[in-house]
């Protein structure tokens, strides 16, 4: 199942992040495990993969050509970045100083289910980037015309 959702939080003062029991139910039907991974993102957010998701993603990347130097670079900032963290019995993960400063994270943040990971933004950037974003929607949807969209349930007509 897709991770979805959006879901304000708060990092306490030992930089624990509380992951809302919807994604942490979803996370669990991947692992039984409490391992995640905190790797950077895009756009300056951070991504959590499930311990499974993080092996798929790195499965990916390894079909990659190493003699590509963006491929290389890209491989060298994003491994050298990414942590394993694990859930705690609260259902919290603790964001590494070095992921803190390079997503900008203060205090309130966002939580955001995007399809086969989880993204972290600092609340202001993710505001920044809803206003600058969010009135393009339907002309970003109508360039993903590869890609089927769901059916439009239509109700019978009665008579």
């Amino acid at each position: 199942m897709p991770f979805t959702g959006t879901y304000d939080r708060s990092l306490d003062e030992k930089q624990r992040l509380p992951v809302p029991k919807q994604l942490r139910d979803e996370l669990a039907k991947e692992s039984s495990s409490c391992v995640l991974y905190i790797t950077p993102g895009t756009d300056g957010s951070l991504a959590i993969y499930s311990e499974k998701a993080f092996q798929e993603y790195a499965q990916m990347l390894s079909r990659l050509s190493a003699n590509d130097p963006h491929v290389r670079t890209y491989m060298r900032l994003y491994y050298s970045q990414a942590e394993q963290v694990e859930m705690d019995k609260q259902g919290r993960i603790r964001v590494p100083d070095r992921l803190m400063k390079l997503a900008r994270l203060e205090h309130e943040v966002v939580l955001l289910g995007v399809h086969q990971h989880i993204e972290l933004w600092d609340k202001g950037l993710w505001e920044q980037f809803l206003t600058k974003n969010q009135s393009e929607f339907d002309q970003f949807a109508s360039q993903l015309q590869a890609v089927p969209m769901p059916p439009v349930l239509s109700t019978p007509a009665v008579g």
